[in-house]
């Protein structure tokens, strides 16, 4: 065992805390991965030998620590690489390690109930299309021929999926660093046909990323909407802004456009979901001025309200729509 998937138990307004955390994992060993926006992968290969400790042994001294010195618990899977110990933190819970077998049986026999969706990198249309063949869980195909396999998802892909169902992970740890973004959720509480409860939803969650921006002093490049439907599929796309902003306005028209040409009918929403990244200073970034009196006005309207959030909670103050 010697690769770690862990995901700390982040509130969404604390994502800034996960550098600080990814630190944590530093000081076991220096191949850590960070998977944004609340995770790591973390290679202890060369700390098993160091301290003389099993990964899974190393994975429970992490949690106290976690807990301990920032409050925040972690579910963590373990697994001989990156992708069984991903696939094993499907299964973990808060307090325990959930590690994948090292023997290749017990890798099989791991893997074989699970569908196929479990596999990283394999979408709704991958499985949907295996699925339409029977070859619904791990197993079946592992057992396809890989012939099979490369007619139905192609050839690159077909070897891919035939060696990931048989256990073999080739993936390897990558270190980075975590990266500069911020998101905002807006779950529905029933799966969701109505498009303007789905514009309220990303006038609400744009509106909370621009005052989480202009709190940490910060500016975002890009914003990037994901729609995540009531199949547990998910729609993503990106969009450039045309100046790094943290202007709640410019953030709202950017998220509608991009829900706009998705051109969704009678779409079941189950969450919509904006995350602004390429974070950097404010005081770095340029604006284009407008002289546009109601730009300037919503722009001091703005700092009033980030004043009285600041003070009085963060409803305070919010839209006339988003009061109702």
């Amino acid at each position: 065992m010697t690769v770690l998937c862990v995901r700390f138990q982040l509130p969404p307004a604390h994502e800034a805390d996960l550098p600080g955390l990814l630190g944590l994992l530093e000081e076991f060993t220096p191949v850590v991965q960070a998977l944004p926006p609340d995770g790591a992968l973390a290679d202890l290969r060369g700390a098993e030998r160091y301290f003389g400790r099993s990964a899974v042994e190393l994975a429970s001294v992490i949690r106290v620590r976690a807990l301990a010195l920032h409050g925040v618990d972690c579910v963590i899977g373990a697994g001989p690489g990156p992708m069984l110990a991903r696939v094993a933190l499907r299964d973990a819970r808060p307090g325990t390690t959930r590690a994948v077998p090292e023997d290749p049986h017990g890798i099989a026999e791991f893997l074989a109930d699970r569908p196929v969706a479990a596999l990283p990198g394999v979408g709704a249309a991958t499985a949907r299309t295996l699925g339409e063949y029977g070859l619904d869980t791990l197993g079946r195909v592992a057992a396809a021929p890989l012939s099979t396999l490369q007619r139905l998802v192609g050839a690159r892909a077909g070897r891919e999926l035939h060696e990931k169902a048989n256990g073999i992970d080739r993936g390897r740890v990558v270190p980075n660093a975590v990266s500069r973004s911020l998101a905002a959720e807006r779950p529905f509480t029933r799966d969701e046909l109505d498009p303007d409860l789905h514009r309220r939803a990303l006038l609400s969650a744009a509106g909370e990323l621009g005052a989480r921006l202009r709190a940490v002093d910060k500016v975002c490049r890009t914003l990037t909407l994901t729609v995540r439907y009531a199949d547990r599929s998910a729609t993503t796309r990106s969009r450039t802004l045309k100046e790094p902003t943290a202007h709640s306005a410019a953030l709202t028209a950017a998220a509608y456009g991009m829900y706009e040409a998705l051109g969704l009918q009678r779409a079941r929403v189950r969450a919509v979901h904006l995350r602004a990244e390429g974070l950097a200073p404010a005081g770095q970034a340029s604006h284009q001025l407008t002289f546009d009196p109601a730009d300037e006005k919503a722009r001091r309207l703005e700092e009033v309200a980030d004043r009285a959030r600041a003070k009085f909670g963060p409803d305070a103050v919010k839209p006339g729509t988003l009061a109702a």
